[in-house]
């Protein structure tokens, strides 16, 4: 695979440099810090924030590296779309903004109706569908409307940064502590939200019910197709005793919620009543799955 040894010798460089290094230390902010790349989560408790920026800086090169050779090898399985050309380990979309123009205001007034232990209990019982928006990306456009774009390329695509590959590590590493029981992992076709899916879940099935309609702005007829392309997989209940996980975009979730899902990264945790309708419960940040696990230890 041609595209490995220098998206590999990279991550090298970020993980192993000991010098003054461009971190990410939240919603599109930077920082630079004497010494090695981490994660900077923003959590309330400052020993829970302190245990988990422990975690998040203990990723080794050796680490990253494996996950980054299964995402630009194939996709789990798929028949690999990987290669050159193929969808190697940048897939993603960008900065802070919408997918598609700046949408709504990330959920504001939206309360989590259950939280912390009483969460976690939720989901060991299943019954939920779990939505994220792909982690954290480098640039901001619509690239969904760019007419060179193709879905089996990467390279045409908006990009993860560092820090998705990061988030999308902590998820998967707060969902194992957790003991969240999933049955099934579905992603867009693009590959920021299929690479996500593969670091933090190891699997997943594609689907273009989840993608976007290929414009910048929509009108009323697209937001309606995008809806109704997802819904089914939002009121639908999942095999008993597990949850369903969906890793999508911004626009397709406002489409089907009515909620802009601001940053990167965020999920929402749906109920389904299996008869057309869903109600939110909760949503998370990467951060907060992180300081969820330890919480609950």
């Amino acid at each position: 695979m041609p595209l490995a040894l220098p998206v590999l010798q990279l991550f090298k460089e970020l993980f192993e440099m000991r010098q003054m290094t461009k971190i990410w230390t939240g919603v599109g902010a930077f920082a630079l810090l004497g010494s090695s790349l981490v994660g900077l989560p923003q959590v309330s408790d400052a020993v829970a924030q302190d245990e988990v920026l422990e975690d998040l800086s203990s990723f080794q090169a050796e680490d990253v590296e494996k996950e980054i050779l299964l995402a630009q090898g194939g996709e789990g399985g798929e028949g690999g779309e990987g290669g050159e050309g193929g969808e190697g380990g940048e897939g993603g979309e960008g900065g802070e903004g919408g997918e598609g123009g700046e949408g709504g205001e990330g959920g504001e007034g939206f309360e989590d109706a259950v939280s912390g232990t009483d969460l976690h209990n939720a989901l060991l019982a299943g019954g939920h569908v779990i939505y994220f928006r792909h982690a954290q990306t480098e640039k901001d456009y619509a690239d969904q409307a760019d007419p060179s774009i193709v879905l089996s390329d990467c390279s045409t695509q908006r990009t993860l940064s560092e820090a998705g590959w990061r988030q999308a590590l902590t998820i998967r590493d707060a969902f194992s502590d957790l003991e969240i029981p999933v049955s099934e992992v579905i992603s867009s076709e693009y590959c920021r939200a299929w690479q996500t899916a593969q670091l933090a879940f190891d699997t997943y099935d594609k689907t273009s019910d989840l993608n976007f309609y290929p414009a910048e702005e929509y009108t009323d007829e697209q937001f309606a197709q995008m809806r109704d392309a997802i819904m089914p997989y939002l009121t639908s209940v999942p095999e008993a005793g597990t949850n369903r996980v969906l890793v999508g975009h911004d626009d397709v979730f406002e489409a089907a919620a009515g909620i802009y899902p601001e940053p990167q990264g965020i999920a929402y945790i749906a109920t389904p009543d299996g008869e057309g309708g869903f109600s939110l419960v909760a949503n998370m940040l990467p951060e907060d799955w992180a300081l969820l696990a330890k919480t609950v230890e």
